[in-house]
């Protein structure tokens, strides 16, 4: 740019000098004519080269670029080499393009780019098998008018994309795909599809095996325990230096027996994807009921404690199961709580929730244990949980409860502090009754 610059002003003060020496050799009129020619000439160059540059831009073609002559001659070297920069540049664009398609294509996942309109803009081949697509004939369309499951159009329009979901796919039989979006750009979107048929299958056949096991186990544990009792109630069945043994049996026997219920109730939700037959709960009967219960298996040895309920509030839920699921953090706060220590049980609301809360003054848990406290048999302390009495499947309970209430759950513990337990709800399962009105039902 600086030598076209230069070339310019060189030009300039030449025709100058130029047009001075004829000045001074013939006269003004003379000197005016040749200035004005040779600007007149400067002018048609410059217009025939930017006529020429102008017919080049409709075909911008390096072979073809011209030559030009003076100034232009550097213009357009300047235009050619910037031109074959920008061309490299796409080259590697796309190349780098085309690798990325071919490594999507070679995914055993089904992958799909969709735009700020939720239009497809390319699928690789697996996304079309299993989403049924067609990326020549698809290109632009809305995902919405492909993929039809309800299920799907709610989680599109929900813009809460943690979580995958499950569906039941409508091309194969017997498959299920897991489909997540991931939001990335400007309000661009990656869907992504997974083929876990086989996975389901085995989680199908886990859950028949557990309930089939448990469910065959009950009986004989049924009848080993009566025999027990029976020969523990009999007088004189049972000799004092082996009733000791007995009453070991017994309890066991029990404990077996509570596992097995456990794991019969944590199969029947899992198997159980339909919602429950829901009906309105009273907050206030249903935290009493859990109060009285807490202090049945306390005896005394805790001071339970219940924020009162504002009266008419009723929530929308499976009565058994959120009896269940709810009466389990009591229960938990009573059993890991030192005899002389304190349980809270609240009702609150925050924001669009609804949370039930249990806290405690027990033995408290180590933060690296709480993120997997709702696993199925996960202990903090094996001996502490056999001690205690428990199964070690109560809080995977609480969590499919829950969920299956559209809630979940909350924890908050601190080593040697205690802990709180927070059952937490949608709000739009509260339902508000006037005082008069629930005081009328018989």
């Amino acid at each position: 740019m600086q030598d076209i610059r230069w070339k310019a002003l060189w030009l300039g003060l030449a025709t100058v000098f130029i047009c001075l020496i004829i000045w001074a050799a013939t006269d003004a009129m003379t000197a005016l004519a040749v200035f004005c020619a040779a600007i007149l000439l400067y002018l048609i160059s410059h217009l025939f080269w930017l006529h020429k540059l102008l017919q080049w831009f409709k075909k911008p073609d390096l072979n073809s670029m011209p030559m030009g002559a003076g100034i232009w001659e550097d213009v357009f070297a300047a235009i050619y080499y910037e031109k074959r920069r920008h061309s490299r540049s796409q080259a590697q664009i796309s190349s780098a393009l085309d690798r990325f398609r071919h490594a999507a294509s070679a995914l055993p996942d089904g992958v799909v780019l969709l735009n700020g309109n939720d239009q497809i803009e390319w699928c690789n081949p697996t996304a079309e098998h299993q989403l049924g697509l067609s990326m020549k004939q698809d290109a632009g369309q809305p995902i919405s008018y492909l993929v039809r499951p309800v299920d799907f159009i709610q989680y599109l329009h929900r813009q809460d994309y943690s979580e995958p979901i499950k569906l039941k796919s409508w091309r194969n039989v017997g498959a299920t795909l897991e489909i997540q979006l991931v939001p990335f750009g400007v309000n661009q979107k990656l869907l992504l599809s997974r083929d876990i048929s086989q996975v389901e299958k085995l989680e199908t056949m886990r859950r028949d095996f557990i309930a089939n096991v448990s469910h065959e186990m009950r009986t004989p544990l049924t009848v080993v325990g009566g025999f027990i009792e029976t020969l523990m109630d009999m007088e004189g069945a049972v000799p004092e230096s082996t009733r000791s043994y007995f009453g070991m049996m017994q309890e066991q026997t029990n404990r077996m027996r509570r596992l097995i219920e456990d794991l019969l109730t944590l199969s029947q939700l899992e198997n159980s994807p339909e919602a429950p037959q829901e009906s309105e709960i009273d907050l206030s009967a249903l935290l009493n009921m859990l109060l009285h219960e807490g202090n049945s298996l306390s005896q005394n040895r805790h001071q339970i404690s219940l924020e009162p309920v504002e009266p008419g509030l009723f929530i929308k839920g499976a009565p058994e199961e959120l009896h269940s699921a709810l009466g389990n953090l009591v229960s938990n706060a009573v059993r890991y709580t030192p005899k002389g220590g304190s349980i809270s049980l609240k009702l609150l609301l925050r924001g669009t929730n609804v949370i039930f809360s249990v806290s405690d003054t027990g033995i408290g848990i180590e933060q690296q244990h709480i993120d997997r406290l709702t696993e199925r048999f996960y202990r903090v302390d094996r001996s502490r949980s056999r001690e205690t009495g428990g199964t070690g499947l109560g809080l995977s309970i609480v969590k499919h409860i829950l969920t299956r209430h559209q809630g979940h759950l909350e924890i908050e513990s601190e080593a040697g502090k205690g802990s709180t337990f927070s059952a937490v709800l949608p709000q739009s399962r509260l339902v508000r009754k006037h005082v008069e009105s629930v005081a009328s039902q018989p």
